[in-house]
């Protein structure tokens, strides 16, 4: 199949087609004597593979490792385990970060009176970190001069 056929086949557009392949994400496909890229059922696969894997968030490299993990039938699975584990535990801090921003501007736009006066500690904070102090859980505001 060409490569629009592949892209369509995979959920992959044919840039990132191109792209993963420039990379050695995936094996560079045969060509016709004309020099159009050739794809197999095999090379869709491994495109499915790696938009599912994507999906989920690894990266390019840890998807590059499970790929080749996928390929070798002598693999051991505790590899992959790790390699999962390890994606679940950054993205477990990846969350606890992003719920700490969220908290924060939250509790800063509780602070902001959202009102006609100038008076804004989401844009003081943004200015100088830290000039708006939120304290406690009742989200009450100290303002700093």
């Amino acid at each position: 199949m060409n490569i629009g056929q592949a892209a369509k086949a995979s959920g992959i557009n044919a840039k990132l087609i191109r792209y993963y392949e420039s990379i050695g994400l995936i094996p560079e496909a045969d060509r016709t004597a004309s020099g159009y890229r050739v794809y197999t059922t095999e090379d869709v696969n491994i495109l499915r593979f790696v938009k599912r894997a994507r999906t989920l968030g690894f990266s390019i490299e840890r998807i590059e490792q499970l790929v080749g993990l996928w390929r070798d039938r002598n693999r051991s699975s505790a590899e992959v385990k790790a390699i999962a584990l390890k994606h679940v535990t950054e993205l477990e801090t990846k969350i606890a970060e992003m719920r700490a921003i969220s908290d924060t501007l939250q509790e800063l736009a509780d602070a902001c009176h959202g009102d006609h006066r100038p008076n804004c500690p989401i844009l003081r904070d943004l200015e100088n970190p830290g000039a708006a102090c939120v304290k406690g859980p009742s989200h009450s505001t100290e303002v700093a001069a």
